[in-house]
């Protein structure tokens, strides 16, 4: 990184630096601290300068697709058309937070952050040969904040204009000198070609081939059945190896996605070689499903591949804006009746350990009692915050796994009929409104109901009438994105370096925005105030000090009923693939894997159905 200054005078000098600090122009720019590799770097460690590119491989995915736009809310995007746009800039898998130029060469910020230009490589290209310019990211960053997905509004929602400075590079200037992660996270916004799109309805669905930037471009496709994706040799990150963040990736010559009705049809057809490499989200069937001979002779690896992976908050998931979850300790008194405990013995053969934190498996989790520091920014809320973020630890109820939770159940009760809530007749009643307490649980995969129903009957003890209803991905992505849910299961993902994404989350503006990620229908001005200083900490150490309380404060209000982790990548895959030596610690680190074809032509002779 360099520091370049005006040379009008001395005295213009020092009153541009008194005003606005020095000016930065890097490769790079890193949420904290420096980047890991400096402006010399030729490849990122965690690649083989050994690697190969082509190759045909076949991934998998649920359900179906109908659009080829995944900017927009309407429609459900096909897998894998992320690979064919390129960003401004993108994150190494070695580091919480650095974002390293990619279209952009170079990257220019002055130290309080208050905006951030980028100048475009001169050798980038779309794949129908137009040369990428600022008109195209200016254009992309205003149809995005119009009429894209809700989540680029809260995103970006601090970032004042685009403006062209010249043909290959763009200003974003900001509305805050305060939001520092806003540098970073501009870069990650894709960049999309306006000779193509302007002339069309962003906002439609469309199976047209759409014109990329990235490495891979549209090969064919049968509508909503597969789409196969191949390597454009004239991509212009590979040439001569100049873009360095690129170098020893993308290497699968074509990259098939077969799309399959569930789960389960999906795990056999791997198991059969119709699929090249799948990730196994049940324990049980991990345990179980794969005693066969391709296994056993090697043809297929089953490896747990361990990450320092923030786990995030996967749990079942309260629609407060339905009146029955409105008070908190309704919803605490409902967490007394899952089971965790019983479920880790008998269904997931012991494999998961308890969520205890919205930032699981990180630094950046809450434990024990807040600290002094923690304090500084809760106690301004001490009037509308849970008493008990002061006084007590966060502990999700526990049992012995024996199933026999009486005493875990007769505490739901009490803090149910604090509640107004009392039995009649079996049946769990409003003592005001006499209406019965009956909800559903909305379900997207069928896999999820062995573990709902003991739940379900654990309720029914309460004299809760608890309906579990599993539906199609489309129907399911429909009702998600409109709240018309009183509970599903869901998953708050979280990564190193939380920030403008937590408005998604849990800002009151979110809940009241249809296909937004506050599916809880969070309004608390506590939790919009720890956000916001959130995404103002100074330093490292700040932002998971706020982190920590704004945790506290979502454990505390019993938003969710934690589930469960785990701290590994459960992969499957035939054996003809060839990895580098160095993981990454953030990511599997697939897209630095090659096909060996001398491997690939033995697995393809032995596949056969066990």
């Amino acid at each position: 990184m360099k520091t370049i200054i005006t040379s009008f005078s001395i005295f213009l000098f020092l009153f541009s630096h008194n005003l606005m600090g020095n000016t930065n122009i890097s490769h790079a720019i890193a949420m904290h601290g420096e980047p890991k590799y400096n402006e010399d770097f030729l490849s990122v460690e965690y690649i083989s300068k050994s690697a190969l590119k082509g190759g045909n491989i076949v991934r998998s995915a649920i359900g179906s697709f109908d659009t080829f736009n995944p900017f927009t809310l309407k429609g459900t995007s096909v897998a894998g058309i992320g690979g064919m746009y390129e960003s401004l800039t993108t994150s190494s898998s070695d580091e919480a937070f650095t974002e390293y130029g990619l279209l952009a060469e170079t990257i220019e910020w002055p130290n309080d952050r208050s905006w951030v230009s980028f100048t475009l490589r001169d050798n980038a290209y779309w794949n129908d040969g137009k040369k990428i310019t600022a008109d195209d990211v200016v254009w992309t960053f205003n149809i995005l904040m119009e009429k894209g997905h809700p989540f680029y509004g809260y995103y970006y929602g601090d970032v004042k204009e685009a403006i062209k400075e010249n043909n290959l590079k763009i200003r974003f200037n900001f509305k805050t000198n305060t939001n520092r992660e806003l540098p970073l996270i501009i870069g990650q916004m894709p960049v999309l070609p306006k000779h193509y799109w302007e002339n069309k309805n962003f906002e439609e669905t469309s199976l047209d081939i759409p014109v990329g930037s990235g490495p891979y471009k549209i090969k064919s496709f049968d509508t909503g059945r597969s789409i196969t994706y191949e390597l454009d040799k004239n991509y212009w990150g590979f040439k001569n190896n100049d873009v360095p963040i690129k170098v020893g990736k993308d290497n699968f010559g074509q990259i098939r996605y077969d799309y399959y009705k569930d789960r389960g049809i999906e795990r056999e057809a791997f198991k059969s070689g119709e699929i090249d490499i799948f990730s196994e989200n049940s324990s049980k069937e991990w345990a179980t499903a794969y005693d066969i001979n391709s296994v056993k002779n090697g043809l297929i690896n089953k490896e747990l591949i361990k990450h320092e992976n923030p786990q995030g908050m996967q749990a079942f998931a309260f629609n407060t804006r339905k009146e029955l979850f409105k008070d908190k300790r309704v919803r605490k008194a409902l967490s007394y009746a899952f089971d965790f405990e019983w479920t880790n013995k008998n269904l997931f053969y012991g494999a998961y350990k308890r969520t205890d934190s919205f930032f699981e498996n990180s630094e950046l989790a809450s434990s024990g009692l807040p600290s002094e520091e923690e304090l500084k920014y809760l106690t301004p809320f001490i009037d509308v915050l849970p008493k008990e973020i002061f006084s007590s630890e966060f502990k999700n109820p526990y049992t012995d796994s024996s199933g026999f939770i009486r005493s875990q159940l007769q505490e739901a009760t009490k803090l149910l009929k604090e509640s107004g809530w009392i039995l009649n007749d079996g049946k769990l009643q409003n003592n005001s409104s006499k209406k019965l307490f009956e909800f559903e649980i909305l379900l997207v995969s069928p896999a999820f109901e062995r573990i709902v129903f003991p739940f379900k009957d654990n309720l029914e003890k309460l004299g809760i009438v608890a309906t579990v209803r599993t539906i199609d991905s489309s129907q399911y992505q429909e009702r998600l994105e409109n709240f018309d849910f009183d509970m599903i299961v869901y998953t708050f993902s979280q990564s190193l370096s939380p920030g403008n994404e937590q408005r998604n989350f849990w800002g009151s503006d979110a809940a009241d925005t249809n296909g937004s990620r506050n599916v809880i229908g969070i309004k608390n001005y506590a939790i919009d105030s720890l956000i916001e200083k959130l995404i103002n900490a100074k330093n490292r150490e700040e932002l998971i000090i706020i982190t920590k309380a704004l945790d506290r404060v979502l454990l505390w209000n019993h938003y969710v009923i934690p589930q469960w982790h785990i701290s590994s990548y459960r992969t499957l895959y035939w054996d003809i693939f060839n990895q580098p030596s160095i993981k990454p610690k953030y990511s599997l680190g697939f897209d630095t894997w090659w096909v060996n074809q001398k491997k690939y032509d033995v697995i393809q002779s032995q596949r056969t159905t066990n």
